[in-house]
């Protein structure tokens, strides 16, 4: 065989053994955060090592409301402006207000430091997407979005447990009160918190950022939550939403139950308690937590308890709206018109009531 016939069988047999590994090349014609996807044969693809995939994502889930998005940007600004004022309110009041310095308040404090980054994580990038044509975000700007708004979120289960665990004691074990309810417990608790909502969702999240993403690259969603972003795996993750799922039962459950039994104790002895008066005020001490603990994990327990396959766009924006705007915004109001004790803090503050002693 000649040297030119050798080069050009070399040459053909290259560019067949290229169009078989990678079937779909970048074309000048591709929108910028379209995703490169090769065609492989079988039920379960496996990815290249070095293949190339999606570098943004878009998101789509007010794209059918185009003539409503100036509107809906005036809604969501004036609910995210109402909640990081009412929890920096609430802040203040507390730290202000030397009768608030208890358990309880210092819980609230943490939770509505909490409230209001969580709602950073999401409403801030929301209101750009509704004013530009292109809502595109990259990988890594998912990723970190994930991350905090994953952390946040596993936290304020613990933390809404630990203040199940305050009510309990200062209810049922009111004269160990002071001593189970120390100030180092209060801060191991909150650390707890915090530490297993970072240590848990790290992990997880990481687990989510390893798998390729390919096809359009199109979140059916405002923001970069878990399961839309999961759906745009090139892979079968059958068995890793198993674990997934898993996880979601142990660290969202557990804290739960914690909050159940809690208040089964709790409920047992305000039944025993034979004035009504007595019963009205142990229990109003309550009302609140009740409040926040049904609004945040209704819509919790709904969203990530629930298969892959259950998940709807419709049903995924619908709930995320509540646990991340409007949850947030309903806990200054619940914690300000329900708790006594805030309102009275409110009312020397703003000189409209003479110094008291609260009952």
């Amino acid at each position: 065989m000649g040297q030119g016939a050798f080069s050009s069988s070399l040459h053909s047999e290259f560019d067949t053994f290229i169009g078989a590994e990678f079937s779909c090349q970048p074309e000048n014609t591709a929108p910028p955060n379209t995703c490169l996807m090769p065609e492989i044969s079988g039920s379960e693809p496996t990815m290249s090592g070095n293949q190339s995939l999606c570098t943004k994502f878009t998101f789509v889930a007010f794209s059918s409301l185009a003539e409503l998005q100036p509107v809906l940007f005036v809604v969501f600004l004036i609910v995210y402006l109402f909640t990081m004022c009412g929890n920096l309110l609430i802040i203040y009041l507390i730290w202000v207000t030397p009768f608030l310095h208890t358990p309880m308040y210092f819980f609230l404090v943490n939770l509505s430091i909490l409230e209001m980054c969580y709602i950073t994580t999401v409403v801030p990038q929301m209101l750009v997407h509704l004013l530009v044509e292109t809502k595109t975000i990259s990988v890594g700007g998912c990723a970190a979005q994930m991350y905090v708004f994953a952390i946040l979120g596993l936290t304020e289960c613990c933390l809404l447990a630990a203040m199940a665990y305050d009510r309990f004691v200062a209810i049922c074990h009111p004269l160990h009160y002071t001593l189970l309810m120390s100030p180092p417990v209060c801060l191991k608790l909150a650390a707890v918190s915090w530490i297993t909502g970072v240590v848990v969702e790290s992990a997880q999240i990481t687990w989510i950022f390893t798998l390729p993403f390919c096809g359009t690259g199109e979140i059916q969603h405002f923001f970069c939550d878990i399961m839309p972003v999961v759906k745009l795996a090139c892979v079968d993750t059958s068995h890793n939403e198993i674990v997934l799922f898993a996880i979601s039962v142990l660290f969202i459950m557990s804290p739960c139950l914690l909050i159940l039994c809690s208040y089964l104790r709790i409920l047992g002895t305000i039944l025993r308690i034979p004035s009504a008066t007595g019963r009205h005020k142990a229990f109003s001490t309550c009302s609140s937590h009740i409040l926040v603990v049904s609004l945040f994990y209704g819509t919790a327990l709904f969203t990530y308890l629930q298969p892959k396959s259950a998940h709807t766009p419709d049903t995924d924006k619908t709930t995320a709206l509540m646990y991340t705007v409007v949850t947030p915004a309903l806990n200054p109001v619940i914690y300000t018109l329900r708790n006594k004790e805030v309102k009275e803090a409110f009312q020397r503050v703003t000189h409209r009531n003479p110094l008291r002693q609260v009952d």
